[in-house]
């Protein structure tokens, strides 16, 4: 008897010390938390560039972490329940996938999990979303594309790329404070300097696009510049088709609706900013706090032109406009 309990006692020695540890104590699989304004379709080509950057990283979506994605799809109001249900899953990071309106419900949710701003286009500062850049403080940090403040430029290579441009629509939404200023003050000013005249028109809801399109087309407008949001960025394609039946030069807020209608895009390379989220969500992960991670600004932009679209709707573009361009669509 007490060389049979030997044995057994040796065997269970043995097992013990050639069993690995990871087998004893499972490995925990990081959860981040993805929330974003728009739906699926419209957010995939922010979320593809993120995944495979955190692929390169090692991070494998469905092995060595999971990412739990959540869509307002353009309903403002289901933000805040949509940040508290992933606080309640215990993730790990927040991917606020969008400006102020994403990022302030998630805050408001959270002073613990650390959320990555995943380039919104407003000044963090301004907004009181971070104490600076430098040194964010509290939970938040990440990219900022400061697409609000490229309004200015963008509305003088519209001038350039469509010479005959007098009369300027811009549609916003005014529930997207970061896109006030630009509406209110700056566009204005560039706009009598370029001997351009604007005049804002306000989108507060999917059903208003049709109404300001068939004013648009009373008013003889000739040419669209359009301001960011997830309202606007959800009805992207159908902001592109009205401007393409309406024959009217569209200047993009996203790449995106480039695809649907669009007629020219300038701001930052943004599947170079999302690919720079991989790096903050690698630098939390390995235990740096998120208010000793400087915010990051763009360091690459795009001037981007659809040949096609300016074809479809008897736009020339001068030859010095085209040879500025970081790339044509034909």
């Amino acid at each position: 008897m007490t060389k049979k309990i030997s044995i057994i006692t040796l065997c269970a020695l043995l097992w013990a010390l050639c069993t690995p540890a990871d087998a004893q104590q499972p490995t925990k699989v990081p959860r981040i938390g993805y929330l974003s304004g728009t739906d699926p379709a419209d957010e995939s080509s922010r979320a593809e560039p993120i995944r495979l950057a955190l692929r390169e990283l090692g991070y494998i979506e469905g092995q060595n972490i999971a990412i739990e994605y959540r869509y307002a799809e353009g309903k403002r109001d289901g933000l805040p329940e949509l940040a508290a249900e992933l606080v309640r899953l215990k993730v790990d990071i927040i991917l606020a996938a969008g400006g102020a309106p994403l990022i302030r419900p998630a805050m408001n949710a959270t002073k613990m999990i650390p959320i990555v701003m995943v380039g919104p286009g407003i000044d963090p500062v301004k907004a009181g979303l971070v104490e600076s850049l430098a040194r964010p403080g509290g939970n938040v940090t990440g990219l900022t594309n400061l697409s609000s403040e490229l309004g200015g430029k963008r509305l003088e290579l519209f001038k350039e790329a469509v010479p005959k441009l007098a009369r300027v629509a811009v549609l916003f939404d005014p529930t997207n404070a970061a896109s006030l200023p630009e509406v209110k003050e700056i566009l204005p000013v560039v706009a009598r300097g370029l001997g351009v005249t604007v005049r804002s028109w306000e989108v507060r809801s999917a059903d208003d696009f049709d109404k300001v399109f068939a004013a648009l087309n009373k008013e003889r407008v000739d040419g669209l510049f359009v301001f960011g949001g997830p309202l606007m960025n959800t009805n992207q394609k159908r902001m592109g088709s009205l401007a393409l039946k309406s024959r009217l030069p569209l200047m993009c807020y996203t790449k995106e609706t480039l695809d649907v209608g669009g007629l020219l895009y300038y701001g930052a390379d943004e599947s170079d900013s999302y690919r720079r989220v991989a790096y903050y969500v690698d630098k939390i992960l390995k235990g740096v706090k998120p208010g000793d991670l400087p915010v990051e600004q763009p360091k690459k932009f795009e001037f981007i032109i659809n040949l096609k679209t300016a074809k479809q709707i008897g736009v020339i573009i001068p030859p010095d406009v085209l040879s500025r361009a970081s790339r044509l669509i034909k």
